[in-house]
């Protein structure tokens, strides 16, 4: 969907939170089971892989949405969110900036709960249109990272 150099990363630093925003990603990481994880590729040494590796041992149910993939993480992968055929809970996205709006209007369509945006990944009009629309938004933020921060031992 786009290379390396485009991909939001995950690295180790971590953004520091307001209270309301760390209670509403506590809560949205504990009712969420299944995240669709747009962009996301087969290649390990892509930061949507190691993401997605991640929840999915963290007991989340992953579903890649990528056109060029078949499947990925064991899991069968879709062309775009209107082809997964069961209930999306989050729809993690690992694209740049420029296609989160259309990305925003299909999570809409399926009536997922959340748009989550990784680190990097930030469009304030297609926010506020996922919120218009009802849904719970996280913004240029590591799921991985977040989900770790509040189940380290």
């Amino acid at each position: 969907m786009s290379d390396a150099k485009d991909s939001p990363s995950c690295t180790l630093r971590f953004q520091p939170d307001s209270a309301q925003e760390a209670e509403t990603i506590t809560k949205l990481l504990k009712e969420a089971r299944t995240i669709a994880v747009v962009g996301l590729s087969s290649r390990p040494d892509r930061p949507s892989h190691g993401v997605a590796e991640y929840l999915q041992s963290a007991g989340y149910r992953i579903i890649p949405v990528n056109p060029a993939e078949t499947e990925v993480l064991g899991e069968r992968a879709y062309a775009k969110l209107e082809d997964v055929p069961e209930k999306i809970d989050v729809v993690d996205v690992f694209r740049r900036p420029e296609f989160v709006p259309e990305i925003v209007e299909s999570a809409i369509r399926v009536g997922a709960k959340e748009v989550w945006m990784q680190e990097g990944v930030v469009n304030e009009p297609a926010a506020e249109r996922a919120r218009q629309a009802g849904l719970a938004v996280v913004m240029d933020r590591c799921m991985l990272k977040e989900h770790w921060k509040r189940n380290k031992l």
